[in-house]
């Protein structure tokens, strides 16, 4: 029996200021952009997705892949495409959303660096086409209520892990009223090993961005300073005020 279509919300946008807000039918923000500045990233959370950088040699990085899985509006894929020179794959689910980023959020079409793909992530995590393929994996997956990740399983875990290259990391966002954080970080450290995982503090709004690497590494802080230093002032990423409110796991309170 064929199963009838999913439903997507309507995609609309308001503007506050200097910044355009992205929205799925409800009054819940899922990405903004500053007009003045519509390549660099305006929300603190969505800043820490870009926390990978603190574990590549900044020189690597224009020859790195970034995939996007939950396109929001389009921030990390405009960030990674332009500022970063990396190639980017983005995956949405919701045609709407795409359409709106091109129209309202400056997001250029798609060209030899840049493919913007509509389709399912769970589909495209466990597809074994990008397997190993993926150097630094953002996810970022809500729906219009924005009150749980839609997908938090240990098999998606387990499917995203396997996208990675052997150094390649995942930074995802744990926000949600009715989630549990601490049950999704322990599918995380289960999956990757809770060597591999760290995470900040929560923001302010209650984003809390958890990375987990490939292949577990603990940069000494000196190292993890000297990179941050290079993000800030290569990039323009806050990443000197990230090291104070980013742990391994184990070295986290509870």
């Amino acid at each position: 029996m064929k199963q009838p279509p999913v439903r997507l919300p309507e995609v609309n946008f308001s503007d506050h200021g200097d910044v355009r807000y992205l929205h799925l039918g409800t009054e819940w923000v899922q990405g903004s952009m500053l007009l003045d500045k519509p390549f660099e990233i305006e929300l603190e959370y969505v800043q820490r997705m870009m926390a990978w950088l603190l574990f590549f040699e900044p020189a690597s990085v224009p020859k790195r892949h970034a995939m996007q899985l939950g396109l929001g509006a389009g921030a990390l894929t405009k960030f990674c495409w332009r500022k970063l020179r990396m190639k980017t794959t983005a995956i949405e689910l919701n045609a709407q959303v795409i359409a709106a980023c091109r129209i309202w959020f400056k997001l250029p079409p798609d060209d030899p660096r840049l493919s913007v793909i509509l389709g399912d992530a769970a589909q495209v995590a466990a597809h074994e086409h990008w397997r190993g393929s993926v150097d630094a994996l953002q996810v970022d997956l809500y729906d219009q209520e924005a009150a749980a990740p839609v997908l938090d399983s240990e098999q998606f875990y387990g499917d995203c892990r396997r996208l990675l290259t052997e150094d390649g990391c995942m930074t995802v966002n744990l926000f949600g009223r009715s989630s549990s954080y601490e049950r999704s970080l322990r599918k995380i450290a289960g999956v990757f090993g809770a060597g591999a995982v760290w995470a900040f503090r929560p923001t302010r709004e209650g984003n809390t961005i958890v990375l987990a690497l490939r292949t577990p590494q603990r940069p000494d802080r000196a190292k993890l300073a000297e990179r941050a230093q290079t993000i800030e002032t290569r990039w323009g990423l806050p990443a000197r005020k990230w090291l104070r409110v980013f742990k391994p796991v184990e070295d986290t309170p509870p």
